[in-house]
């Protein structure tokens, strides 16, 4: 789907976190990490324990420059993870904060 396509659902029926966090993750495979922070915020507002959202809003973060809102976002994630069980997004997140801290 592309962004103006996700865009017009938001403020529907179907908006919700999975619509915020695909949209966020369009935008910034885009390039517009700025916008995609708000989106992937907007999923959190939604469901704060989504742990796919809090590890995209880390990668948004990063790539808008913000490190210690990626690693702060990462860490919220990591504990969303834990709570629902999601090992393999709790690694992963694990490992961009190791990464993060050695820079």
């Amino acid at each position: 789907m592309n962004i103006d396509s996700l865009r017009a659902q938001c403020g529907g029926p179907r908006d919700g976190a999975l619509l915020r966090l695909t949209l966020g993750n369009a935008l910034l495979d885009a390039g517009d990490a700025a916008a995609a922070v708000v989106e992937l915020r907007q999923a959190l507002a939604f469901d704060p324990a989504y742990s796919a959202a809090w590890k995209g809003l880390g990668k948004a973060l990063l790539a808008a420059g913000d490190d210690a809102g990626a690693a702060y976002a990462w860490q919220r994630g990591i504990d969303a993870a834990r709570q629902r069980g999601d090992k393999q997004a709790e690694k992963e997140m694990a490992v961009f904060l190791r990464r993060l801290e050695k820079t």
